[in-house]
């Protein structure tokens, strides 16, 4: 055993009691600091975008190009962590985050700042498509729900500090620092990570990198965007939407015969012969949909509508990532005892019923309490889908596959909140020109009219409605996984041939 409490046991590393808690204390700090750097952003986007002159389009695109680099890159990190060891990818993405987060505090302009999101979210996707593996390959299979969720309570934690966090350092100090509190966090991870973790799982060799799979797979993904975020602000009509559609088709065509054919593929097809990971993967992506603009629709209703500062907003979507954190690490544990079917689904359930009342309720004169009651069951739906739902897809897998396990998990994760963002501002955007849509993302709501005020609000409705279905798909989804782990293992140990 070494000074770490990691054993070797005829050529494999098993983790011990004292490394496991390690493991999970250096990947829940690199999600701390994601979570962070996404709700600080959220809160400050109204000031960037009066600050930095940015329009609408460009503003919207400082957000998806950090999730949609992500989302492209994060299978080929898993796929890299199987071939060659999980640390040195998870060490070098918390180092290259950081550099980045104080590169963009330095940004002069929109465009500058897109760039740089891009860049930083290389180093996220090497923090986000380790953290989940090595958190699997440290913890026994009937500890993983618990371990998922105390990493869970860490998220939430990043969910309530973010937004106030934001707030305070843009009204107290300026934007540049939305950025620049990443790095002291950021130095502290990777020093820490690079201390505490080690390989559990040896490295598979043998393996190549399917680019052309990250190719085809980018392309259809940005064509998609484009499409949807052009045509929802710019018209329909528009010559790029018609481009941008039809290099999504081709690109996702392309992909899937691809990923079929090359003999190691970006997307593993086989794994979801397993029950157990497809309905997992395929629950997820929708719940990810049906969630990922909430916080995003409240900022710009809390700023853009009803005249709120950024601190305001930034306090006022915190009763979401509060249940989260209470309910996250119960469902965890529970799921460890009674397994994910009941809890992921009823979690997702509870999520499309927040949205409906969202949808229901929202007005300019909403009382704030009914709000806050809405958030909680939101959070709390959030929270029990969570943990049991990400056990469940990793320990459907063999140890070897579970770097690309992962990476199918946050992939579809990630491409679930990048098209619920599109999608929802898209809706939004449709109700009002666009001029009155700068406005309110702005968060300058005294320079629009009252018809078109109550045009947004119908908007948000729709959007709102629109997610609600996107949960309860998620839901039906979750009620037809395999309730049968050992049969799942089965069914992984046969793809895996």
């Amino acid at each position: 055993m070494n000074e770490r409490g990691v054993t070797q046991l005829d050529g494999q590393t098993q983790s011990s009691k004292t490394y496991k808690w390690w493991a999970l204390s250096a990947t829940s700090m690199g999600m701390f600091m994601a979570v962070l750097n996404d709700t600080t952003l959220l809160v400050a986007l109204p000031t960037l975008i009066r600050v930095l002159h940015m329009s609408s389009l460009l503003a919207i695109w400082v957000m998806l190009s950090y999730m949609v680099t992500q989302t492209v890159l994060v299978l080929t990190v898993g796929r890299f962590s199987d071939m060659y060891g999980r640390k040195r990818w998870y060490v070098a993405g918390f180092a290259l985050f950081t550099a980045a987060s104080l590169a963009a505090g330095f940004a002069s302009n929109g465009v500058a700042l897109l760039v740089i999101r891009a860049i930083q979210a290389i180093g996220g996707s090497l923090v986000m498509g380790n953290s989940t593996a090595i958190v699997a390959d440290a913890f026994p299979r009937k500890q993983l729900g618990l371990a998922l969720g105390i990493n869970s309570i860490v998220i939430a934690l990043g969910m309530v500090l973010g937004p106030v966090l934001g707030g305070l350092l843009v009204t107290l100090l300026n934007w540049r620092w939305v950025f620049w509190f990443n790095v002291p966090v950021g130095i502290i991870g990777t020093l820490w990570a690079a201390r505490q973790l080690h390989d559990v799982t040896k490295p598979v060799a043998g393996q190549h990198i399917d680019y052309w799979g990250n190719l085809s797979y980018m392309l259809s993904l940005l064509g998609t965007l484009i499409a949807i975020t052009w045509g929802g602000i710019e018209g329909w009509r528009s010559p790029v939407v018609l481009t941008g559609l039809m290099t999504a088709a081709v690109g996702f065509v392309v992909f899937i015969r691809w990923e079929q054919v090359v003999k190691d593929p970006l997307l593993k097809l086989p794994l979801f012969r397993i029950r157990a990971f497809a309905m997992g993967n395929l629950s997820n992506l929708f719940i990810a949909m049906a969630r990922g603009a909430i916080v995003l629709l409240f900022i710009f209703y809390f700023q853009g509508a009803r005249g709120e500062n950024a601190l305001q907003a930034g306090i006022s979507v915190i009763p979401m990532a509060i249940a989260m954190g209470v309910v996250a690490p119960v469902s965890g544990w529970l799921a460890d005892r009674i397994g994910a079917r009941v809890l992921a689904t009823a979690g997702a359930a509870v999520m499309g019923i927040s949205l409906i009342g969202f949808s229901a309720t929202i007005s300019l004169t909403t009382p704030y309490p009914v709000i806050a009651f809405w958030l909680l069951v939101a959070g709390a739906g959030n929270g029990l889908f969570n943990s049991p739902n990400t056990s469940a897809i990793m320990g459907s897998v063999v140890p070897q596959e579970r770097g690309i396990a992962a990476g199918t998990r946050t992939m579809l994760l990630n491409t679930g909140n990048v098209f619920s963002i599109g999608m929802v501002l898209a809706l939004v955007a449709a109700t009002v020109p666009p001029a009155v849509m700068l406005a309110i993302f702005s968060g300058q709501p005294a320079s629009v009219g009252a018809l078109s005020l109550t045009s947004f609000l119908h908007g948000l409705s729709l959007a709102f409605s629109a997610m609600a279905l996107m949960a309860f798909v998620s839901a039906a989804l979750s009620f037809l996984r395999e309730s049968n782990q050992p049969q799942a293992l089965k069914e992984a140990r046969a793809a895996s041939r």
